[in-house]
């Protein structure tokens, strides 16, 4: 497994946006109309947008109070030190349990059976995999540290126990969380405003030229808002 994660660590940023364009693969609905009624619709929208926007609230708040400077060096995993602070202090991935919750609420989004049903247990397998390889290369680096740290936060599931204590002792740095989240930001608004008005024509009574407005208006505003932050972030003049 941990040969299998070093492979998919090299791609893991394009793997990500592949399994984002698999939202729109044609499938079968995973709330049929024909059991659900009219109102169908509702299940996935609601579901999907909680489960999603818990997925990037987690990343969010992640990246916010302690951000793990963790990445790639020569293709392979790589961390300066060991980061246990922040939402670390509660789960070992919390970035990853984002995007897994932000894949699956786009899934359930897309009201996807395939996606959901097939797609999602692929991209379990493969951050699995991942996981194993980063965790591989930190007991190596850090030996019995790593391994301590371990033994008290759990791999995937976050330990809400003193989750409180935590946003009290530390500030969260919006700004850092923009600088270092506004691409994902936007591919996933992207996603999340394709999904809701193509695959629901209920949303705008059924009126294409109001579907077609409102994307432009949608589409316009995410792209004008992500040149500006690009444009401030390289210029300097936007800083964590």
């Amino acid at each position: 497994m941990v040969q299998i994660g070093n492979f998919f660590f090299k791609y893991r940023n394009w793997i990500f946006i592949l399994f984002y364009a698999a939202l729109f693969i044609p499938s079968w609905p995973l709330f049929p109309k024909a059991q659900f009624g009219e109102q169908y619709y509702l299940f996935p929208i609601i579901l999907g947008l909680f489960v999603t926007c818990l997925g990037q609230l987690i990343r969010g708040l992640t990246i916010g109070l302690a951000y793990i400077v963790r990445g790639g060096k020569e293709g392979k995993p790589y961390a300066e030190g060991l980061v246990t602070e922040g939402i670390f202090t509660h789960c070992r991935n919390p970035l990853y349990v984002g995007n897994i919750l932000m894949l699956l609420g786009v899934g359930i989004l897309a009201n996807s059976l395939f996606y959901v049903g097939i797609m999602i247990p692929i991209f379990l397998f493969i951050y699995q995999a991942i996981v194993l390889a980063e965790e591989n290369f930190l007991r190596g680096k850090f030996g019995p540290g790593f391994d301590e740290y371990c033994k008290k936060v759990n791999r995937w599931f976050p330990n809400l126990s003193g989750i409180g204590k935590t946003f009290g002792s530390m500030a969260f740095n919006w700004k850092r969380w923009i600088l270092k989240e506004h691409t994902t930001q936007f591919i996933w608004l992207i996603g999340i405003t394709l999904i809701l008005l193509l695959n629901y024509p209920e949303l705008t009574g059924h009126n294409e030229a109001c579907r077609n407005l409102w994307l432009g208006i949608v589409l316009g505003a995410l792209l004008a808002v992500y040149v500006l932050i690009r444009y401030l972030k390289k210029t300097g003049k936007f800083k964590e």
